[in-house]
């Protein structure tokens, strides 16, 4: 058996350092993700007058209920969605406040309109500088009210997250209906979370009810992430020896991140798996079966099956993950780019892509457009195609900084001619 130490969830730890910075009293937050896109979430807190003390497997935030302590403030989001969307959105609860955010030129290519038009919605002074419905923006705050609104959340659930977490630091609450959804497990993970900070959230069918509770400190341990996870998973399927397996402790049948599903996947395509209290184990049978997936609620584990499609016995067709287009880069047009690159015969349509098997060839230089899921994601493949590289091997440092590191510890006997080539 082989066991990996997967890092803390980006997902968990983003919302953990909102709650936290929103909460009264000092939040601990055990095992967060170190990570640039983490790291850019603690420093825009710092910057908008947050306590953030960063230990060694533990972050200490103390709480300010009435918002930040810093009343102008410029904030860089680097390249990170959920700093992106979330830390706005705490500034404008603030009882007053001048603060600009500005991000990378990836992601001020990302959409946030539909958030920035429901705080308009809700009152909140704010103004984009360059493109409608993009960063870089600037927030004038003088705390919220509150009231009910309509969100489209079709492109992101970080817009519903965002406006959830928001609810119990406004006056009155929200009640906040959904047009729209994808990705619902993400928006499970933050009810979950705001119940542990004590927040108090009801759902009636699309429509969600959150009371003005504030929220209280706590200490939280943070999850391996099980997006990342899929990774390690993917080369355990992937691996031609029947009985070679991958072990994740920390994610087990309470986890609370929908990317989990991922192994469901793999086990419609013949890999056994196991799931415990405790742990998730994904284990070779020596062959994988085409299929067609829906996998609009993991889809930031989509390019980890296309892939891993390749290899199976039949086509892949993933469907319904159009907000896929709207990520780091546009992921369904990347992975059809690279596997085409590899020869592989691909399809695509506007929320969908079909692989048909085959033998993925090198040497190719992997497109990654920065995105650290392409790079990821190509590793698996690498692991049957010698001379696969990357144009940009280092973007991983968005979430998993050890990844080249780490990766070829999984079975480094199973693939020998892989590693010199996509960990050079």
């Amino acid at each position: 058996m082989t066991v990996i130490d997967i890092p803390g969830s980006k997902s968990v730890t983003a919302r953990a350092l909102f709650l936290a910075a929103a909460a009264d009293g000092t939040s601990t937050l055990l095992r967060p993700l170190v990570s640039d896109d983490t790291e850019g979430f603690a420093e825009g807190l710092k910057a908008l007058g947050y306590e953030v003390r960063q230990d060694v497997g533990a972050w200490h935030i103390q709480g300010r209920p009435q918002g930040p302590a810093a009343t102008d403030a410029d904030v860089h989001c680097r390249d990170g969605a959920t700093t992106a969307r979330f830390l706005p959105t705490l500034a404008a609860a603030g009882a007053h406040g001048t603060y600009r955010f500005d991000a990378s030129p990836q992601m001020r290519r990302r959409p946030l309109g539909p958030l920035t038009t429901a705080l308009r919605s809700l009152g909140v002074d704010l103004r984009h500088h360059e493109h409608e419905g993009h960063h870089p923006l600037t927030v004038h705050a003088a705390g919220i009210k509150g009231g009910a609104l309509t969100l489209d959340a079709g492109q992101s659930s970080q817009y519903l997250t965002a406006l959830l977490m928001l609810g119990p630091l406004t006056a009155e609450g929200l009640a906040i209906t959904v047009t729209d959804l994808v990705s619902e497990p993400y928006v499970e993970i933050t009810l979950a979370m705001m119940r542990t900070f004590g927040a108090q959230v009801t759902q009636e069918g699309r429509t969600y009810t959150v009371a003005p509770t504030g929220y209280r400190a706590t200490t939280y341990a943070v999850e391996p992430d099980a997006s990342t996870s899929s990774y390690f998973f993917a080369a355990a399927a992937l691996d031609p020896t029947p009985g070679r397996e991958v072990t994740v402790p920390g994610l087990g049948t309470g986890a609370l991140q929908g990317d989990l599903g991922f192994v469901d996947v793999l086990r419609r395509m013949g890999a056994e798996v196991e799931i415990t209290e405790t742990a998730t184990t994904v284990r070779s049978t020596g062959r994988l079966h085409g299929l067609t997936v829906n996998m609009r609620d993991i889809s930031d584990t989509m390019p980890t099956l296309a892939a891993l499609a390749p290899f199976a016995d039949g086509p892949v067709r993933i469907e319904d993950v159009a907000n896929t287009r709207v990520k780091e880069c546009d992921r369904l047009d990347a992975c059809a780019e690279n596997l085409r690159r590899l020869g592989v015969t691909v399809a695509t349509g506007p929320d969908w892509i079909e692989i048909q098997p085959g033998t993925p060839e090198g040497p190719v230089e992997i497109a990654t457009h920065g995105d650290h899921r392409i790079v990821m994601s190509f590793a698996v493949t690498a692991l049957r195609t010698p001379g696969i590289t990357y144009d940009d091997p280092g973007c991983v440092r968005k979430t998993f900084p050890g990844f080249h590191e780490a990766f070829p510890e999984v079975f480094p006997d199973a693939f020998p001619d892989a590693f010199p080539q996509v960990f050079p």
